[in-house]
């Protein structure tokens, strides 16, 4: 059968948890980690997400908000689980195991908010207070909100190249890497196997990142239409918009995700310069991981024969 050039969305997505990759189709996901001693430990289970539950996931602008929230928690819910996998044995070994199981859930809950309020005060609140500091050179409120905007995407860059100097968010990245080429490698009507997985790319237009990237580009548009003379009142819009922003970056991201016009190209070409920052090539090891998420939710076979018109036999592409 002849190469096929056309990428076809597959409706899985996912993101890196410590030592794994979590994938999610529709309303199941599945957590896939590399413990200690070399097994990979597979976790599935349902998440029904709030604008499917809601009935809202067919509304536009609206579902991105529900969206957004729900990675928001499937990902810190992941993340846990993968964590705990690597403090079995000191939870096994306690005098009273289940006290201590709570006791790093609640403090697992206090590092996810203060995390929350933290990001918030670092991208949102931090770039309005240093552009501030030019208010009384610059008098055009254009210009100040281009600036604030492009003080947010420059803290980003460096937080991302900060934390690239830890080892394990080196790893993480490199797990990042791997979910993008599973996915990759499914979209582009090639059988999921470790050849084909090795040579796909590891930057996706779906990416988190680009998502990101695209939040504070939505920002900086949003921020021209608003003109307040209050400093609180400024700093509060700018937390109270994050829901009207993120679901219009979810619609930008969704689109770029199910389209591979021009124009959605130029768009996504910034989002996929930053993958390179938080993407990494990942070993065969980790490679494995990413495929054996994929495989706990998602029918690889049956989506690229209906897709890419594949017959498979014994387990073998035709």
């Amino acid at each position: 059968m002849g190469k096929k050039k056309i990428n076809h969305y597959s409706g899985i997505g996912g993101q890196a948890v410590l030592e794994g990759v979590m994938m999610r189709n529709k309303d199941m996901y599945s957590v896939a980690v590399r413990k200690e001693n070399g097994e990979i430990a597979v976790e599935t289970d349902h998440y029904l997400g709030k604008a499917e539950s809601l009935g809202l996931s067919h509304i536009p602008f609206i579902r991105g908000v529900f969206v957004f929230w729900d990675s928001l928690v499937l990902g810190m819910k992941s993340l846990n689980y993968s964590a705990s996998l690597f403090g079995q044995e000191e939870i096994a070994a306690a005098k009273d195991p289940i006290a201590e199981e709570g006791k790093e859930k609640f403090a697992m809950a206090l590092t996810t908010a203060f995390s929350f309020i933290l990001a918030i005060g670092i991208f949102m609140v931090l770039p309005y207070y240093l552009s501030s500091i030019f208010e009384s050179h610059i008098r055009n409120h254009s210009l100040m909100v281009l600036l604030e905007g492009i003080l947010r995407i420059l803290i980003f860059i460096i937080y991302i190249l900060l934390i690239s100097c830890m080892k394990d968010i080196r790893r993480l990245f490199r797990y990042h890497g791997a979910e993008h080429k599973c996915i990759n490698c499914l979209e582009s009507g090639k059988p999921l196997t470790l050849e084909n997985v090795k040579a796909s790319t590891r930057l996706h237009k779906r990416c988190g990142s680009s998502f990101l990237l695209f939040v504070m580009f939505v920002s900086i548009i949003l921020f021209f239409f608003i003109r307040v003379e209050s400093i609180p009142l400024r700093i509060l819009l700018r937390i109270a918009l994050i829901p009207v922003i993120a679901g219009i970056s979810y619609e930008i991201i969704r689109l770029a995700g199910r389209s591979n016009n021009i124009f959605i190209k130029i768009l996504s070409a910034p989002g996929l310069c930053l993958q390179m920052l938080t993407t990494k090539e990942p070993d065969d090891e980790m490679i494995e991981v990413g495929m054996k998420s994929v495989e706990a939710v998602f029918d690889w076979k049956e989506f690229l024969a209906d897709s890419f018109g594949y017959k498979f036999e014994d387990n073998t592409a035709e």
